[in-house]
């Protein structure tokens, strides 16, 4: 297997913000909570970080702030993926010269691409790209599915190390270990079923749930990594009602009402996206508080 970006789980920030900007003070200490919270890897400029409507000059400060911040302590990868592969070169490239460990790039959504295109996109970044590339699979957002012989042809490529998959299918997922799983790192892109793919042999997360609960959430795909499937389903089941709260509305913003509840940013979002309505609030909230999160 390719040398491994990161193994175990790794949080893809929500990005703080006022209507003025983005607040890098806010920004600092929950990059720093995390990190002191054991998580071992960080994304910048995902989708929960709001990358959709933020400036591509926004986009560099935010990796490069992330990565200044984190100082080495784990890696940074930036999410450099649009639907446009000359902007995703662009993209890319940025991030690299911002210092990213490695960057994120998420199949192109609405026009979407056949899997010949998909090919031709995700080798054209990767061939741009000076640092390793992660591929992101999310077809209930994106429109647009890596099939599992389509991995099998990009996993070939020397740059292409990881993916993150996220299309819910297990099934899926289970071929592409076949196929794939000796070859890249493949990654769980969905809090709920996290343990459940490691015992298949997944290498960890990319996570919106470590976010709120970044040491519980560490403690399972550690356990799992260690091979302790029982403590890391324990721990899977007991994160799952606060799982569901937190995708109970379009990510992100369950997730920018609970960090925001917590006290790290404001919870403001920037359009299309507007504040978690409620009941669902007040169940997160709830959710929250079982695990022992002061709200």
């Amino acid at each position: 297997m390719k040398k491994t970006v990161f193994t175990g789980m790794a949080t893809a920030l929500v990005t703080p913000m006022t209507p003025e900007g983005i607040d890098y003070e806010a920004f600092g200490h929950f990059i720093d909570f995390q990190i002191d919270s054991g998580i071992n890897a960080l994304v910048a400029m995902g989708t929960t970080g709001e990358n959709a409507t933020i400036e591509h000059l926004e986009q560099t400060q935010v990796i490069r702030y992330t990565v200044e911040r984190a100082a080495g302590r784990v890696p940074v990868i930036a999410g450099t993926g649009t639907n446009n592969t000359a902007h995703v070169i662009e993209n890319t490239k940025r991030a690299c010269d911002a210092g990213a460990d490695a960057v994120l790039v998420v199949t192109p959504y609405y026009n979407k691409a056949t899997q010949s295109g998909l090919i031709t996109h995700f080798t054209a970044v990767a061939d741009a790209s000076t640092v390793p590339v992660i591929l992101y699979n999310v077809p209930g957002r994106t429109g647009c599915n890596i099939q599992p012989k389509t991995l099998a042809v990009l996993a070939e490529h020397p740059n292409i190390v990881g993916l993150k998959e996220a299309s819910g299918n297990m099934a899926q997922f289970m071929e592409i270990m076949r196929l794939v799983g000796d070859k890249i790192a493949v990654y769980s892109g969905e809090d709920a079923i996290t343990a459940p793919m490691m015992s298949m042999g997944c290498k960890g997360a990319i996570s919106v749930l470590s976010n709120v609960v970044p040491a519980k959430a560490v403690a399972m795909t550690d356990a799992a990594l260690a091979g302790n499937f029982e403590e890391a389903a324990r721990l899977q089941l007991e994160m799952l009602p606060l799982v569901d709260a937190l995708f109970s509305q379009v990510n992100p913003i369950p997730a920018k009402a609970a960090v925001a509840a917590m006290g790290f940013c404001q919870d403001y979002l920037r359009l299309p996206l507007t504040p978690m309505e409620e009941p669902f609030r007040t169940k997160l909230y709830e959710e929250m508080r079982k695990l022992g999160v002061t709200v």
